[in-house]
């Protein structure tokens, strides 16, 4: 392997090693390609992200842009540049390409071969964006098991400084609480901060939209069709006892009451004040029943578990929670909560903002809830159009045709 050169400091030189890279990439000439990777080094990135300054392109971009699809050629013309494509793409992610980059259009590899109709590039794009997500996923599991480790440690030198202060007043107490004042407030941080945002913060309730005060949208009326599907494919049969995580505007659970397969006991977990008030004022408690719990999953749960509950059905529909938090609801939360022939749902928006987004978060969940012991079946479900929905909201969190309706049960 020929040795790295000295960064491209001079202006001139380093649009020139750029322009190289990216005319590489886009004449599928793995041979020059990995010449430039092997010998061009730069100051802010990795030779394989190296962005066109006109177009934004990365290697990855430039490598699918010139490709045609089955639409565009002879078939025979089409498979061998498509092949060749392959082959480059592959080695700038086995070189650490970033997978969804973004060029001046506001697009990734993977959009780009998305409207290009480039089925297979596509494809090998999404592939890289679930390995990617499924390694930052397990590194941030082993980060919180090792902050865990450490408060254990912390925990076992405080009780030894406890017992140092019972003997010796003058001891190390003030340093102690100190310390442990300091790190409790940076995991709470950690941990907590949009979730606690939202919830301390006010609310606005019209009849089509549920808005938090920076005027993101935490639920819209046009996500009824969706919650009405979800409510038939969770309730197959009357007299079933379902709980749902998140009431939000009431959608689902207005669905879950109007269904024709009435369930016998409904209970609603909701934790911001505003939101419970508006049940309050509608009486949702007083509906028969129904059982309303005051406060955050992650504490009425355990506590449901402990008393013995028990579901045919949950549906799960939160706002401003991570990933890590869904993915312990249904490996820690769910598996204690449903019935072994029950069946459970969520709302599918993760990624929603892009496609390629979208269907790399389906593979990773699909993953994930194997590893927790569930299959899932996904149902397509035609959306409206929604341009004109997003008036006066902060961020357009859906961005797709179709929504895929999850119903996860247990492997049998």
């Amino acid at each position: 392997m020929a040795s790295k050169s000295s960064l491209a400091t001079d202006g001139q030189n380093l649009d020139n090693q750029i322009a190289q890279v990216i005319q590489a990439s886009s004449k599928h000439d793995l041979g020059a390609l990995e010449k430039c990777v092997n010998e061009y080094s730069f100051r802010d990135c990795k030779a394989v992200d190296v962005q066109d300054p006109a177009t934004g392109f990365s290697p990855l971009h430039a490598a699918i842009a010139l490709c045609r699809s089955s639409t565009d050629g002879e078939a025979s013309e089409v498979s061998s540049q498509q092949d060749a494509a392959i082959s480059v793409i592959r080695f700038l992610l086995e070189n650490g390409a970033i997978w969804n980059q973004l060029d001046n259009h506001d697009e990734t590899p993977g959009c780009l071969a998305y409207r290009l109709g480039l089925t297979d590039l596509y494809q090998l794009m999404v592939d890289a964006g679930v390995r990617a997500e499924m390694i930052l996923s397990r590194l941030e599991e082993y980060e919180r098991m090792e902050d865990g480790e450490g408060e254990g440690e912390e925990e076992e030198e405080e009780e030894a400084e406890g017992e140092e202060e019972r003997a010796n007043p003058e001891g190390q107490i003030d340093n102690a609480e100190s310390q442990d004042a300091n790190g409790e407030e940076v995991l709470v941080q950690r941990q907590d901060v949009n979730g606690s945002t939202y919830l301390s913060s006010a609310l606005s309730l019209t009849s089509n939209r549920l808005l938090d005060e920076q005027q993101n949208g935490v639920m819209m009326a046009w996500e009824s069709d969706i919650m009405k599907e979800s409510a038939s494919a969770l309730l197959p049969e009357p007299g079933l006892k379902i709980l749902n995580i998140g009431f939000g505007m009431g959608i689902i659970d207005t669905h879950i009451q109007q269904n024709p397969n009435k369930p016998a006991s409904h209970h609603i977990v909701e934790a911001h004040p505003d939101v419970l008030a508006d049940m309050e004022s509608k009486e949702w408690a007083d509906k028969a029943g129904v059982v309303v719990h005051h406060g955050k999953w992650q504490d009425v749960l355990p506590r449901l578990a402990a008393e013995g509950e028990m579901f045919d059905a949950i549906y799960f529909d939160t706002f401003a929670e991570s990933y890590s938090e869904f993915r312990e609801f249904f490996s820690e939360q769910v598996m204690a909560l449903l019935d072994q022939g029950g069946r459970w749902s969520f709302f599918n928006g993760m990624g929603a903002d892009r496609q390629i987004s979208y269907d790399v978060y389906q593979k990773v969940v699909e993953l994930d809830l194997f590893e927790a012991g569930f299959d899932v079946e996904w149902k397509d479900v035609e959306l409206p159009k929604l341009d004109r929905e997003w008036e006066g909201v902060r961020r357009k969190y859906w961005n797709i045709d179709h929504y895929r309706l999850p119903v996860c049960k247990f492997m049998e």
